[in-house]
């Protein structure tokens, strides 16, 4: 998700700015189903996920980055639809690759109906199990296994990060949430850390090596947190800003960004270095305008972009929160 630093920023040279129905495509396929995941890709193969829910079936496809032709498929969940936001998919996690095998997540629709979390209108919705699976490159399944429950009414999204050994999942959702470590060979877990405040989040942890500590960050369930990515204990925490979160975040070197959420819309700029709960001491800037829910924002030397849900597109002085 983001690229292989996770913060939406390509070191690529001379790639195409503008494309049009013909201009600067090298081939156009139709992907059966329908999806929100980010292709990944590894040398000439590209992987991505795609839901074929009227057959109740969750693929993993990988493509030929020369012509777009599928290589091989995948059936890594038979489920039932969960429900979802009329904004989401039902494979709308983005898969990761380490050059050996491929990660991939889904949610298996499980159980009885349940009445909705922490939605405003009362519903009905289907709870189930996230599903964690690991193929080789040749579409060979190597593993796969149940992490745990989610509940949802907006449908599920996560996006596995690979770091050392581990396969790190965030399982943050309306009930027992958490955070869990896989090893990468056999799918085992190796650690697990719960997210206390049960609510659900989409955010995609970054990992950084900051202060001399390996920071695991991310937004979510009404905090700002980062954890050692090796044995999941929490380094700091800031409260709130607000509720729920989607986007990722992002580190300039001084401060680390996040943008959000549901309710209240809110950027921050955070000082990663504290320990324990640092809400009073650890926020350099805030601001409420241009503010993201969804999109995901990025570093640019000394600036901060955002670009808002509603299509704003805003730039911050990162040092001082000046929108300019």
């Amino acid at each position: 998700w983001r690229g292989p630093s996770g913060d939406g920023v390509s070191l690529e040279k001379n790639i195409p700015t503008k494309w049009s129905a013909t201009e600067n495509v090298a081939w156009e396929v139709a992907i059966p189903g329908e999806g929100h995941s980010s292709p990944v890709i590894w040398d000439d193969r590209i992987f991505l996920t795609t839901s074929l829910t009227e057959k109740n079936e969750r693929h993993l496809l990988c493509l030929d980055l020369r012509t777009g032709k599928t290589i091989w498929g995948k059936v890594v969940v038979r489920s039932l639809p969960e429900s979802i936001h009329r904004l989401n998919s039902r494979a709308s996690g983005t898969p990761a690759t380490d050059g050996k095998q491929v990660f991939v997540t889904f949610m298996r629709a499980e159980g009885d109906k349940v009445v909705a979390p922490n939605v405003g209108s009362e519903r009905l919705i289907t709870p189930g199990k996230i599903v964690v699976a690991a193929y080789d490159l040749e579409g060979n399944q190597k593993w796969k296994n149940d992490v745990g429950d989610f509940v949802s009414a907006h449908g599920f999204n996560t996006c596995p990060v690979l770091f050392e050994d581990l396969v790190i999942i965030n399982g943050d959702h309306d009930g027992d949430a958490y955070i869990v470590a896989l090893d990468r060979e056999s799918g085992r877990e190796r650690w697990r850390t719960l997210r206390e405040n049960r609510t659900r989040s989409y955010v995609t942890p970054i990992i950084r090596e900051i202060g001399g500590r390996t920071q695991m960050i991310l937004s979510g369930s009404l905090s700002v947190a980062s954890y050692d990515p090796r044995n999941g204990k929490r380094h700091w925490i800031v409260d709130g800003p607000t509720e729920q979160f989607v986007a990722s975040m992002v580190y300039n070197g001084e401060y680390v960004f996040v943008t959000g959420g549901y309710p209240q819309r809110h950027i921050l700029a955070i000082k990663p270095d504290g320990t324990g709960n640092v809400t009073d001491s650890h926020i350099a800037w805030r601001t409420t305008r241009g503010a993201a829910y969804v999109p995901s924002p990025i570093m640019a030397g000394r600036f901060l972009l955002v670009v808002a849900d509603s299509g704003i597109a805003s730039c911050f002085g990162a040092k001082t929160g000046r929108r300019h």
